[in-house]
């Protein structure tokens, strides 16, 4: 578990990923408008991350560069990522978790060899990630709400519950009648135009 929580949720062709902001040393908080969302191949995929800064870079690049490769269909690229992550004598180290998404599913990628698409269109990953996850899929199944409300409310619901989770939500959209290129649209409660974004050790 890394102190972070970034949730993905898809439904009536949105899938919106939502990741708090909060940077931790230790027990104390260093920064809270964090952003651990990005958009990846010209709005093809987007991904969040729980763990190391450098290390989630590293492994969200290589994702990139094999969705490229693979013309964007992000199962094959998974696949590929997971596979160098295991095996490569320096990837095998890298400390992170990372979720994937385009505008029909949701994957989650482990150093473990691991790339699980869930039964319900909810993942959730980091200190956080059961209470997300718990929350959206409470709210998929008993309310109306856009799969981005969804998303945030799931997070800002595990912030009432873990230490290690903000209530400042970055939330990063695909498909739908706002992105109908495919685009990713950011949703974002905090400053989302920053170029920077951190994970808690």
């Amino acid at each position: 578990m890394h102190g972070t929580t970034i949730v993905a949720v898809h439904r009536d062709g949105v899938t919106a990923l939502a990741g708090d902001g909060q940077v931790t040393l230790g027990d104390t908080i260093v920064k809270r408008g964090a952003v651990k969302v990005r958009t990846l191949a010209d709005g093809a995929a987007i991904a969040g991350f729980a763990g190391a800064v450098s290390d989630a870079f590293t492994l969200i690049e290589k994702f990139e560069s094999y969705l490229e490769t693979h013309k964007g269909h992000l199962l094959r690229a998974a696949i590929e990522t997971v596979k160098e992550w295991r095996t490569d004598r320096m990837l095998r180290h890298l400390e992170a978790m990372l979720i994937v998404a385009d505008e029909e599913q949701i994957l989650t990628l482990s150093g473990s060899g691991d790339v699980v698409r869930p039964d319900d269109p909810v993942a959730a990953v980091g200190s956080g990630g059961p209470y997300a996850q718990a929350a959206a899929l409470a709210l998929l199944r008993h309310s109306d709400l856009d799969a981005a409300t969804i998303a945030r409310t799931a997070l800002l619901i595990a912030a009432e519950i873990d230490l290690y989770t903000s209530g400042t939500a970055t939330v990063l959209t695909l498909g739908g009648p706002d992105n109908a290129e495919g685009g990713a649209a950011d949703d974002a409660e905090n400053d989302a135009g920053s170029d920077e974004a951190e994970a808690n050790p």
